[in-house]
């Protein structure tokens, strides 16, 4: 089965309104704002659009609403049966702070096909299209997965880059790294584009590798799904979301995940720029209208664009 094609410019239409909710805030200071706009927007279009969706990955539980939480069901009730994952607003510093790569994003499936994971951690490694499957995995130590990816790139160590979030956990990573003498592009945030940076004919990084957002690494999986490329993905669990995990289907706690257990069939991506990033350019605001800019995939239909509408300010419907 696979989503009807005219489903593409409703999802979008959701995360064009998001960005826009968010984009006052633009280096206001106030992520909690920017976020609280960019959730009422998105929930404002998804209830008008004729389905019957979950949101399988949202902005935490139900009992934290008003964000767009796991369990909370979208749509006027009728029509196909969708899974959605959702960030509203990925970036809410780099928006807070007038920063680069600010979106907002959402994947859609068909019901019971997207993994519903909590909001923790994940290990995370992913790289290009056009390599041996199942090249690399979580469980092989740096310096076994840098030598199998530069073998199968025919490049030297020091010819690859990596792409890795800039935290204290990664140190032992990044030691490695430096060790190999890989090239390392730190990000501060956002390891959804940092993920996607690893794709393409000419990309701007040959891995990305460590441990960010579980409901992120699902989002990712959803775009490779589109795009091509690899990843394996591996929740990291204390013992309160062992319990969550559970209540969400989830039974083998140390399971290394790949892009088609994390998502199946048909998939809808797509992100719209707040701030101009890696993904798509920025909100551009005029006196009654507004310009969003959104990279736009669907999976069955081949489709693969970046796309810019121009709306008139406060007008909410489809």
């Amino acid at each position: 089965m696979s989503i009807d094609k005219n489903f593409l410019d409703k999802f979008m239409k959701a995360t064009e309104f998001a960005a826009f909710g968010a984009s006052p805030f633009i280096g206001k200071g106030d992520k909690i704002a920017a976020d609280q706009g960019a959730v009422d927007n998105m929930r404002a279009i998804l209830n008008q659009v004729e389905m019957n969706a979950t949101i399988v990955i949202g902005e935490g539980e139900m009992d934290e609403a008003p964000m767009l939480h796991i369990g909370e069901k979208v749509g006027t009730k009728s029509g196909p049966e969708f899974d959605i994952a959702v960030d509203p607003l990925e970036g809410t510093n780099f928006t807070a702070k007038g920063l680069p790569n600010a979106f907002s994003v959402l994947a859609v499936t068909e019901k019971g096909n997207l993994l519903s994971a909590p909001d923790t951690y994940m290990e995370k490694i992913i790289i290009g299209s056009n390599l041996p499957k199942n090249l690399l995995d979580l469980d092989n130590s740096v310096e076994k997965n840098i030598s199998l990816l530069a073998q199968a790139k025919n490049k030297k160590k020091s010819e690859l880059r990596a792409c890795i979030m800039k935290r204290s956990r990664h140190d032992h990573i990044v030691k490695s790294l430096e060790n190999m003498k890989v090239k390392i592009n730190y990000i501060t945030d956002g390891d959804i584009a940092g993920g996607l940076t690893v794709i393409g004919d000419n990309p701007k990084n040959d891995i990305y590798l460590g441990t960010g957002g579980g409901p992120e690494g699902v989002i990712v999986a959803a775009a490779l799904s589109c795009l091509g490329g690899q990843m394996q993905g591996r929740l990291i669990l204390n013992q309160d979301e062992i319990i969550r995990a559970q209540k969400l289907g989830i039974k083998d706690f140390n399971k290394k995940y790949t892009i088609d257990e994390m998502v199946k069939g048909d998939v809808i991506f797509c992100a719209s720029g707040v701030t101009s990033g890696e993904l798509a350019k920025g909100i551009k605001n005029f006196v009654d209208k507004f310009e969003v800019t959104t990279l736009a995939l669907h999976k069955s239909q081949k489709i693969n664009k970046t796309i810019t509408n121009i709306y008139k300010k406060w007008i909410y419907t489809l």
